[in-house]
């Protein structure tokens, strides 16, 4: 009888086991869920939370969003929207982290939550759409290029068999390539280090928005802008997918900017003149 026993006692411990194993998977889902709920909540409420907003800028790029390597500073049209941006939320312009961000990085960067919205420069299109919301435009740009002064380049015309450089994950590196098929685009990693080529002569155009270049020529007068603008580039404010309540908050800051003046104030600080 005792070796009869022993298999079906083994058994019930075998089954027992299974059945606290079952429960203690079942008990770990809701905790999973928390950390879900957690996760969704709006961007507002973390921000508020947090107590800071973190905005995913440029460094690299005069007027809009550039640091001083002497004081460490960032500073520009953006980083002024930024500013604005916290005032609003939290009451205090100060309570804001910037967080430097590339053409390639900026959309990565907020997906994963490393900021809370980008004001980098960065235009409005159908296909940014479906991985980001957009704020409404608050920056009309157009795409050109920058050329060394005694340059026999005039135009997108001029462009066939040149050597273009770009920033990679930029508009201007896809409109470059349709609107010039003929020319060899070099793509970097930012502005700057697409400038600095530039100046070392390892091509013979650069291309971006107007008013990215015109910051470039303003600290060296030896290059000048050609060819006018041969597309547009409507800069919005993006946001995490589906936060529409962080959009509304966004959009309402503008609107609140234009009424009050403000808006027109940082345009002509950063750009020189009020806008058209």
């Amino acid at each position: 009888m005792k070796k009869l026993l022993k298999w079906p006692s083994f058994m019930l411990v075998l089954i027992f086991s299974l059945v606290l194993s079952g429960c203690s998977t079942g008990t770990d889902t809701p905790s999973a869920s928390g950390g879900g709920d957690a996760e969704a909540k709006g961007t507002i409420e973390q921000i508020k939370e947090r107590g800071k907003l973190i905005a995913g800028v440029k460094y690299d790029t005069k007027l809009f969003g550039l640091k001083d390597p002497a004081s460490g500073n960032v500073e520009g049209f953006d980083i002024d929207i930024a500013k604005a941006l916290a005032k609003q939320i939290l009451g205090d312009e100060t309570k804001v982290e910037l967080k430097e961000v590339t053409s390639k990085t900026r959309i990565p960067m907020l997906q994963n939550g490393d900021i809370d919205i980008i004001i980098a420069t960065m235009t409005i299109t159908d296909e940014r759409k479906e991985q980001v919301d957009f704020s409404d435009v608050y920056f009309e740009a157009g795409q050109s290029l920058l050329v060394k002064n005694d340059s026999a380049i005039t135009g997108l015309e001029s462009l066939s068999g040149v050597k273009v450089l770009a920033v990679k994950g930029s508009t201007s590196a896809q409109n470059i390539r349709e609107k010039a098929p003929d020319a060899e685009v070099l793509e970097f990693d930012n502005y700057q280090d697409a400038f600095t080529a530039l100046k070392a002569g390892k091509g013979e155009a650069l291309t971006t928005d107007n008013i990215i270049l015109i910051g470039m020529q303003q600290t060296d007068n030896s290059f000048q802008l050609v060819g006018g603008n041969f597309t547009s580039e409507p800069y919005g404010m993006a946001i995490r997918k589906g936060d529409t309540a962080f959009v509304e908050e966004v959009n309402t800051l503008l609107k609140s900017m234009q009424d009050s003046g403000e808006y027109d104030t940082l345009h002509e600080k950063w750009l020189g003149a009020k806008p058209e």
